[in-house]
C-alpha cells in the first residue's frame, strides 16, 4: 500500500509524535510512505530519522496554495492510495485534494475541543476515514453527534525495539542520580502543570517517602510548575530523593530506570503516549481513572488505576507498587500487553485492515466497542 502523510503543523507535541510513530510502523511494515511536512518542528526530523521521503511544504491556513500545489504534485508523481492528515487546518486542503485526484483520505482527530459546526458535519462525511486515537476519544464525537458507523480507532504505536527493558541504561541512568541501589524510582515523564496533576502527585510521593525509605522519585520533564514541585519536595523533607531532569528530547533513556510510573493527570487524557512507553520497557504504571488513559493498561495486571486527585488514594498506591515482586511481576505483563496491543507490528497491522475495509480487528483491545 502507498501512502502519503501530510503534517505541514511544526508543533512539538504527542499528536506530532504518534503521526511519526504511525509512518514509521507502516514503512517498517513494507509499505511504500512518504511525507510532507514542515521543515521544522518534531514531524520532519521524525520522518526523516525514520527514513521515510519528505517533502517541504506548509498550510498556514485551509487556503494557502503552496500546500495545495506541494499535495497535487506528489499525488500525480508518488499515486499514493490513501492521504493521511493528522491536523484540523490541513483537513479541507486535503479533502479536497483527494476529490480532485480520485484519492481516498483518512483524517485523525486527536482533540477534543469541538470543530467549528461546518467541519464538525462535514470532515467526518467527506473524508473516507475519521479516525479517533481512543474509545473515549471516539464517544465525545458521538455526543456530538458523528454517526458511530463515521468514527473508527487506532491506537498510538509505539516502538518496541526502542523502548524495550535496558539494565545498561537503568544502570547508567541511576548512576547519573546518584540512586542507591536497593532504590525504588517512581517516575513520572511530562509536562509540568496543573493538569497533569503533578501537585498532587507531589504530595502524594512525600507522604510515601515517609514510611518507605528505599522510595525516590525521577522528574522526567519541565513545565510553568517545575518551580512549585522543587518548592514542595523541600517543604516535604526529603528533598534529596526528588531528582530533576529537565526538558529532555528522549524518554526512551529513562524509562528503564524506572520501578514504575505514574501518570496523575486530573484532566482528561485523549490517549496517554507515555504510559504505553513505560510499559514497553517493562514499567507498570500508576495511572488516573480519566478520559483514555485506562486505555493504555490493564487495571491490576500491567499497573493500578486510581481516583484522580485522590492524594491519599495515591499515596497508598505508591507504598503498594513499592512492593519489588509486585511490581516485577506487573512490568512483565506490561511489556506483554505492549507487544500485543499496541506494538509497530499490531497498530500497523489493524491501521491497514481499518483503510482496506473500514474497521480494525481488535478483539485484542478488550476495550473497544464497535
Amino acid at each position: 500500500m502507498k501512502l502519503l502523510f501530510v503534517g505541514t503543523n511544526p508543533e512539538n507535541t504527542g499528536a506530532a509524535t504518534h503521526f511519526v510513530a504511525l509512518a514509521r510502523a507502516l514503512s517498517q511494515a513494507g509499505h511504500s510512505v512518504e511525507s510532507i511536512v514542515s521543515r521544522h518542528g518534531l514531524i520532519g526530523a521524525g520522518m526523516q530519522s525514520a527514513r521515510i521521503p519528505t517533502f517541504p511544504s506548509t498550510f498556514r491556513n485551509a487556503f494557502d496554495l503552496r500546500g495545495y500545489a506541494t499535495v497535487l504534485r506528489r499525488i500525480a508523481q508518488f499515486a499514493p492510495d490513501w492521504l493521511v492528515g493528522n491536523f484540523g487546518k490541513e483537513y479541507w486542503p486535503l479533502i479536497a485534494c483527494g476529490r480532485l485526484t480520485g484519492t481516498p483520505v483518512a483524517l485523525f482527530r486527536h482533540r477534543n475541543p469541538r470543530m467549528s459546526k461546518v467541519s464538525e458535519y462535514g470532515v467526518p462525511r467527506l473524508a473516507q476515514r475519521f479516525i479517533a486515537v481512543s474509545d473515549y476519544a471516539r464517544n465525545a464525537y458521538l455526543a456530538r453527534g458523528v454517526p458511530p458507523e463515521l468514527v473508527q480507532i487506532s491506537y498510538n504505536p509505539v516502538d518496541t525495539n526502542l523502548y524495550r527493558p535496558d539494565p545498561q541504561r537503568q544502570a547508567q541512568v541511576r548512576r547519573e542520580f546518584g540512586l542507591p541501589e536497593e532504590a525504588i524510582v517512581m517516575g513520572y515523564a511530562g509536562r509540568m502543570h496543573g493538569g497533569k496533576g503533578v501537585a498532587q502527585l507531589m504530595q502524594a510521593a512525600n507522604a510515601a517517602m515517609a514510611s518507605e525509605p528505599r522510595l525516590h522519585v525521577l522528574w522526567v520533564g519541565n513545565g510553568p510548575e517545575e518551580h512549585v514541585l522543587h518548592g514542595m519536595a523541600e517543604q516535604g523533607g526529603a528533598a534529596t530523593r526528588h531528582h530533576f531532569t529537565g526538558w529532555v528530547d528522549d524518554t526512551a533513556r529513562y524509562c528503564p530506570a524506572f520501578s514504575f510510573l505514574a501518570f496523575p493527570s486530573v484532566e482528561p487524557e485523549t490517549f496517554g503516549r507515555v504510559a504505553i512507553e513505560a510499559e514497553s520497557c517493562g514499567v507498570p504504571v500508576l495511572g488516573s481513572r480519566i478520559g483514555g488513559i485506562p486505555e493504555t493498561m490493564e487495571d491490576g495486571v500491567t499497573g493500578l488505576l486510581i481516583e484522580p486527585g485522590d492524594v491519599a488514594a495515591w499515596r497508598d498506591a505508591i507504598v503498594t507498587m513499592c512492593d519489588p515482586e509486585l511490581s516485577r511481576r506487573m512490568g512483565v505483563a506490561a511489556r506483554v500487553h505492549v507487544m500485543e496491543c499496541f506494538s509497530n507490528v499490531a497498530v500497523a497491522r489493524d491501521f491497514e485492515w481499518l483503510l482496506r475495509f473500514g474497521s480494525a480487528p481488535v478483539p485484542h483491545l478488550h476495550h473497544i466497542t464497535t
